[in-house]
């Protein structure tokens, strides 16, 4: 089993090479890493599907377009929100998700972030899906933000100053 896990491994990591070679870094990709969640894979995917950014009039539509926004449906006074819509670029859902499920995985670990927080609040109260999906949603909203800006995504849980502090430490 060890000898297998050892096989495995360094499949990953000569996969890891050769897309470090293929896929050159670009600054979105490194603004798209200071996002909670988003590694080099995923800064990728985001980065090379997003395209240009501008073409986007809000935050909102890009969530919409990434396909982080719920379906609504509504008759007389009464809204339900449903499932995360199909009809979207699949790629960048998936991309977001995953970032969401990581940050998941690590918000006992990082229990300041605003992330970690808005998973714990959604979850109490409508389950794991709909906390995932409102995570994601938060992501690709930041993306908008952090790529338009061109500036490192800022943590509003946390003080002035102090998120670089923990992203510069999660990061190296």
């Amino acid at each position: 089993m060890l000898q297998q896990l050892d096989f495995v491994q360094d499949q990953i990591e000569d996969l890891e090479k050769r897309m470090r070679e293929l896929v050159r870094d670009t600054t979105e990709m490194d603004l798209l890493r200071t996002l909670p969640g988003i590694g080099r894979i995923l800064s990728a995917v985001i980065g090379l599907e997003i395209g240009v950014m501008g073409r986007f009039a809000s935050a909102e539509r890009y969530a919409c377009y990434s396909g982080t926004t719920p379906r609504v449906h509504t008759s007389g006074d009464k809204i339900q929100y449903g499932r995360l819509r199909p009809d979207v670029n699949h790629y960048l859902k998936w991309a977001y998700v995953e970032a969401a499920h990581s940050v998941c995985l690590h918000r006992r670990t990082y229990p300041e972030r605003h992330v970690s927080r808005l998973y714990e609040r959604i979850r109490k109260k409508k389950g794991h899906p709909k906390a995932i999906g409102a995570v994601a949603r938060h992501l690709a909203k930041a993306s908008f933000h952090v790529l338009t800006r061109k500036e490192f995504y800022r943590d509003p849980g946390l003080k002035q100053g102090q998120s670089r502090q923990v992203y510069a430490r999660n990061t190296s």
